[in-house]
């Protein structure tokens, strides 16, 4: 990524966590009667944030959590979304910047980003079919079809073979160390 894109996106990050969290600082401020909820300033944040924070109240009231909570909830959806969209934003830069090089280094470089693709893509899907079973998220759970539909193919066969030990499963784990086993087998394979 470009370091002057990379730079304006963690200035947009920053301001609107800024922004979050002075809402959340005068949502909190009126509650606590620190300033009138009538003066120009608080009318002006919550005119401002009201397109917001209404649809975060709902949910939070669907949810069964106290709907004063929305601007704090505001300001830690800005900073982890804000976090993860850079993230993804690098990711996407690094991917494009692969993507160049593997072009140019013909049919054996494409073999190897192949391999290295499917097995980063099955890591990460067993990691979170590993934490999502840790939030009681099963593989009913619309979100998480796609990653054991991906991973069952693997974990099933295993668990025939893992005994588990009480209520811990190693499966995951054993079925992580196949995969990196298989990664570097094919890519040594492919290297020499």
């Amino acid at each position: 990524m470009p370091p002057g894109l990379d730079a304006a996106l963690r200035i947009v990050i920053a301001i609107l966590f800024f922004a979050s969290v002075i809402i959340a600082v005068t949502h909190w401020a009126v509650r606590q009667g620190h300033i009138g909820a009538f003066g120009a300033w608080p009318r002006l944040v919550r005119r401002v944030s009201d397109p917001v924070i209404q649809p975060l109240e709902r949910r939070l009231v669907r949810g069964g959590r106290n709907p004063q909570d929305a601007p704090l909830w505001l300001a830690g959806l800005v900073l982890v979304g804000g976090l993860v969209f850079l993230w993804l934003a690098r990711s996407l830069a690094g991917a494009v910047s692969n993507l160049q090089v593997i072009a140019s280094g013909g049919p054996r470089a494409l073999t190897f980003a192949a391999i290295r693709l499917a097995a980063g893509l099955l890591k990460l899907a067993l990691i979170v079919r590993v934490i999502s079973s840790w939030f009681g998220r099963g593989e009913y759970s619309r979100w998480l079809r796609p990653v054991y539909r991906l991973t069952d193919w693997l974990i099933r066969p295993l668990r025939r073979l893992v005994p588990q030990l009480g209520m811990l499963d190693l499966t995951p784990l054993v079925a992580y160390i196949v995969v990196m086993l298989a990664e570097a087998l094919l890519l040594s394979l492919l290297a020499g």
